[in-house]
């Protein structure tokens, strides 16, 4: 059993493989956090809920004397909630019908089911290997219930929380915060790590310590976002990447998000996660319930890695879905940067006939197929072919492109709307605009209403009739600008605060429509690059382009920072042309290659413009990286050197499979000295008694190459990079 339910001592005790979570009934009704973090066995942690006899702070007066348990703004909870004695910043904000604002939860039953819990038109990790726990709550006063869900999959060290609120009451009230996951601790010496960026900088790792105060990680943008993931860690102070105590947290939700962690006068740390409260107003009727979207932890005593590590196997086996969540993807050419919107179907059939001689798989064609597209002022939102550009049929293409042994694959940006598109001047209605004000446009275009029914309709309708006219098999689904003038004309002005929220629920009903009429087609998600790389995205395509920065330098810190949280297998990675197109950075391919390998791998260049030598290199690439694709994707993922290390030339990168038989080493050198000395790199995942052959050469002891180090190749001249295979001598 992974929840056990003390009923003598009130405590409900949540154990994985490694940790122990636990929340207790005290004497009042209000549920308690105990504890959350190293696996103990078998014991009431109660006396960890401790309250302060501070006298201004208020009390509930049914408890006479000073009962410290009693003072609600001290003591740890599972729920916290404003308006009645908690001044932390709180998860719920209720206002009733009468104007009243607050909620007193108190206990009322709990269930355990087997079986991890799924969610109504959200995404959510899943498992039949799991469990469930539900934890009812009732107001005090009003009949509004909060329901508990608390998932766990043992083997992943993984919980998930997510809670419905019940409205039992005749009237409405208003929702006006409803986050997810509220946990206290006890102490409150962390530092909050997060992954900022901004376009072409995704994910970048940073660190700050938690503060009395709040320290918040937020989106207010109707999405993720690249200016902050929806992701974070906390971590004791002298946390490293084996050693320290890291919890790891991952918002499975694609929309505005609010992070907060603070500390109060006691030092105690709280952490807060879910819908950013900012416009968001949820109307909910006599009968109605609210569903939140879901937060996924982890616990780790052994640094930031086991933490990743146990995230890592979790979301490629248990959140993504599909064909292929497991089964080996093709490596795919796109034709963006080597033609941009200059193309007809010849030069795309030529540079798959050359893609195709190097061993490459699928053929994608990227934007300006559709309407009147040349750029981007026009187009968005006619999904029908331009034949006249193309100068043939969608299934013509398709076919010359299948006749030179490639798959097809092709791009969309169904949630984006031209005002010069036939769509608008049908339904201008269809756009997000508010009335009386001139729309802010961003790359000249607008966001469509998903949250409308025939909005998303008629959106579905026309992809289909892409998709079912040809031999497809890969779709690339791209959004790049985020929500602005935000307001639906079809809702009435009490429900605005309702959009950002519907906006998502109506994206996630079309993706899965989609997704489940096509289960044979790979599907890759983009926003700008990588602007919505999160949970709630993978539960719908298993990878995403991770960003449209392709220099491998710049790759360094942005699939690095990823790493953190999300998996090798969800990183879109590809060789580009040198100079960078974003960067003009020059760079050998090789190293192009190998960065690209630490992730999906593709081509993203003209492969008609590359050099006898380049093809060359390109093929060798596409055979590496296939013959060692099992252990790049599925194997155990170690930063060994940060590319913010000041004290190494180095960016150090590993994968070891799970029986500690192989590993491969990725060392990139993103920076060049004169006069260096040696660099050695501690490897990790070996089995310390055995014998390893280093790229069919050298032979080392397990233990020599983890503790002594392996003795990295010299190299000369910029940006040089080495791939190191290891292979158990048997």
């Amino acid at each position: 059993m992974a929840i056990i339910y003390n009923e003598q001592e009130k405590t409900y005790t949540i154990q994985t493989k490694n940790t122990t979570y636990q929340m207790a009934v005290n004497k009042l009704g209000v549920l308690l956090h105990t504890y959350y973090g190293r696996k103990i066995e078998n014991d009431n942690l109660s006396y960890t809920a401790y309250g302060d006899m501070w006298p201004y702070t208020p009390k509930n007066e049914e408890i006479k004397g000073d009962e410290v348990w009693a003072r609600i703004d001290h003591i740890p909870q599972e729920i916290s909630c404003f308006g009645c004695g908690d001044y932390r910043e709180s998860a719920i904000n209720i206002r009733h019908a009468d104007g009243t604002m607050g909620l007193q939860p108190i206990f009322v039953s709990a269930e355990i089911k087997s079986g991890k819990y799924s969610l109504e038109g959200l995404p959510a990790f899943y498992g039949d290997e799991g469990e469930t726990l539900v934890v009812t709550l009732k107001d005090r006063v009003y009949d509004v219930y909060l329901h508990l869900y608390y998932g766990v999959l043992p083997e992943y060290d993984l919980i998930t929380r997510s809670l419905v609120i019940e409205n039992k009451t005749n009237e409405k009230i208003h929702i006006e915060k409803a986050l997810s996951l509220n946990l206290d601790f006890n102490y409150g010496n962390f530092d909050l790590v997060s992954f900022e960026g901004r376009w072409a900088q995704e994910r970048r790792f940073q660190k700050a310590p938690v503060l009395h105060g709040k320290t918040q990680v937020f989106s207010t943008r109707g999405a993720s976002g690249h200016i902050m993931n929806p992701s974070c860690m906390l971590a004791n102070k002298n946390a490293t990447e084996t050693t320290g105590d890291v919890y790891a947290f991952a918002f499975v939700y694609s929309g505005s998000f609010l992070i907060s962690a603070s500390r109060n006068i006691q030092d105690n740390t709280r952490l807060v996660i879910g819908i950013n409260p900012e416009n968001f107003d949820f109307t909910l009727e006599g009968g109605e319930k609210f569903q939140t979207p879901e937060v996924a932890m982890t616990f780790s005593y052994n640094g930031f890695e086991m933490a990743s590590q146990s995230l890592h196997k979790a979301i490629r086996n248990n959140l993504c879905r599909g064909k292929y969540k497991n089964a080996r993807r093709p490596v795919l050419i796109n034709n963006w940067e080597g033609t941009y919107f200059d193309f007809n179907a010849d030069k795309l059939v030529s540079m798959a006939k050359d893609a195709s001689e190097l061993g490459v798989e699928l053929f994608v064609m990227d934007d300006g197929w559709f309407g009147k597209r040349d750029d981007d002022f026009s187009g968005l939102g006619d999904w029908f072919v331009n034949e006249k550009k193309l100068g043939c049929t969608l299934g013509e293409l398709v076919k010359r492109i299948n006749d030179t042994g490639l798959k097809f694959g092709i791009w969309f940006e169904p949630e984006a709307i031209n005002e010069d598109s036939e769509l608008y001047r049908a339904h201008p209605d269809y756009a997000f605009k508010m009335p009386n004000r001139q729309p802010t446009l961003a790359r000249h275009q607008l966001i469509l209403d998903m949250s409308r029914k025939e909005v998303r309709d008629n959106t579905y309708d026309q992809i289909c009739k892409i998709l079912d006219s040809a031999n497809i098999t890969y779709v690339k689904w791209d959004y790049n600008r985020n929500i602005t003038d935000l307001y639906s004309c079809e809702v009435p002005a009490e429900k605005q605060g309702e959009i950002y929220h519907r906006y998502v629920l109506g994206l996630y009903e079309l993706l899965e429509r989609i997704t489940s009429r096509y289960p044979d087609i790979l599907f890759e998600s983009c926003s700008g690059g990588g602007g919505r790389f999160d949970c709630g995205m993978h539960y719908y395509m298993p990878q995403a382009w991770t960003s449209d920065d392709t220099d491998p330098i710049e790759r360094l810190k942005i699939q690095h920072g990823t790493s953190f949280i999300y998996p090798v297998s969800t990183m879109g990675a590809h060789v580009s042309a040198s100079p960078n197109h974003q960067t003009g950075r020059i760079t050998p391919l090789k190293t192009r290659g190998n960065v690209a390998y630490f992730g999906t791998y593709g081509l993203e260049l003209d492969v008609n413009k590359m050099t006898d030598e380049e093809k060359t290199e390109i093929k060798r690439q596409i055979k590496e990286f296939k013959d060692h694709y099992e252990l790049i994707q599925r194997g155990e993922y170690s930063r060994l050197i940060s590319p913010y290390e000041t004290d190494s030339l180095y960016c150090v990168w590993q994968v070891a499979s799970a029986d500690k038989s192989e590993a491969l080493v990725c060392a990139v050198k993103h920076r060049t000295e004169a006069s260096t000395h040696p660099e050695f790199v501690r490897l990790r995942g070996l089995d310390e008694t055995k014998y390893y052959k280093v790229n069919d050469d050298k032979i080392y002891k397990g233990a020599t190459l983890m503790y002594n180090g392996l003795m990295l190749a010299e190299s000369w001249g910029d940006y040089e990079s080495q791939l190191y295979y290891i292979e158990e001598v048997k």
